[in-house]
């Protein structure tokens, strides 16, 4: 069905009362989405949000499309069988970091890389939040929280580098404190025809409130946030102070425009094929000396699993006559249980 009146928010709002902590970073998120449908015309009707288990996984409750609210981590199970079988329909997938790295983190990757056309939103607090405060597997080193008293000896996961190994076609990072970077990124992601990732910096500010404003305060974002954008220099800091460029080692490196210039600074390339750069910049933001890049690290073309799936049924089907699906079937050893 297709929609004739043009639709506002009000339309994907659903009738539920929204329940999460005041204050918390979910209540931007979900006004940027809410705010970006009726500006890429999306129909509710033809709209899906699936999600796992967590905070983050009450979403599909307050939009007014349709939604599955699944088992913890299998939001993208669930959510490539139906892109797969339905490819008119938008399908978004939304989680957090302990939902979707944790248990869930096989199902992603795989998500990822068969390029499903689907948009994952992951929402990154750094922190275990409806089960009451435990480290996830973005927690910091050393994160004190209920489930690791003597701090937290796990390495965790950079998810856009996680993301980008697993090869996704377009891989971004936006935060809750900007609500236009935030519909941008996601409309870039919407547009995108494959498996779209989007890392969401979200502000729990219960059980792990302020874990990201050293980089997303308004009075750090100058110097910590490195906006990356298609065809530009990679420049930070006032006035464009520092750049991004090459070490030795092939590596990155941060320079100071006014006394090395601007002739060794990268020119970001999202469309690039080789994923080497887009790694390295995922990588940045480690130590606390260098800023934290944001915006589309990554977007390639490459065709995605469900039109691959629909060639090769087709060229299957060609070849047994007539496109008779029992015939395909039937065209291996068959047998009837019972008999």
């Amino acid at each position: 069905m297709t929609t004739t009146e043009k639709l506002t928010r009000k339309d994907f709002m659903s009738d539920q009362e929204v329940r999460w902590c005041p204050g918390c970073g979910d209540y931007s998120i979900l006004a940027a989405v809410q705010l970006l449908l009726p500006e890429i015309n999306a129909e509710k009707n033809n709209t899906v949000f699936i999600s796992g288990i967590g905070c983050a996984a009450r979403f599909p409750y307050y939009m007014n499309t349709y939604g599955v609210h699944s088992i913890h981590g299998r939001a993208p199970a669930v959510a490539s069988g139906l892109a797969i079988t339905r490819p008119d329909l938008d399908v978004w997938v939304i989680g957090g970091d302990g939902d979707m790295l944790s248990i869930g983190g096989n199902h992603l990757i795989h998500a990822l890389r068969r390029n499903i056309n689907l948009v994952v939103v992951m929402f990154n607090n750094q922190i275990y939040g409806l089960t009451k405060g435990q480290y996830s597997p973005t927690s910091e080193l050393g994160k004190v929280t209920k489930s690791s008293p003597f701090g937290s000896a796990d390495q965790p996961f950079n998810p856009i580098s996680l993301a980008i190994g697993a090869e996704a076609t377009f891989v971004a990072r936006t935060h809750d404190m900007d609500r236009a970077h935030m519909q941008y990124v996601l409309k870039r992601a919407y547009e995108h025809q494959g498996a779209s990732f989007v890392e969401i910096y979200q502000n729990c500010n219960v059980f792990n409130d302020g874990a990201f404003e050293a980089i997303t305060g308004k009075e750090n974002r100058q110097d910590k946030l490195l906006t990356l954008k298609e065809g530009e220099p990679i420049l930070f800091g006032k006035d464009d102070a520092y750049g991004v460029a090459l070490n030795d080692l092939g590596g990155l490196r941060i320079v100071d425009t006014a006394k090395e210039g601007t002739g060794q600074v990268l020119i970001h390339e999202e469309k690039r094929s080789d994923p080497s750069l887009a790694f390295a910049l995922s990588r940045l933001g480690i130590a606390d000396t260098e800023p934290r890049p944001i915006g589309i690290f990554r977007d390639i073309e490459r065709e995605d699993y469900g039109t691959s799936l629909s060639v090769q049924q087709e060229n299957v089907l060609q070849k047994q006559g007539k496109g008779s699906l029992s015939k395909l079937f039937r065209s291996q050893s068959t047998w009837v249980v019972g008999e």
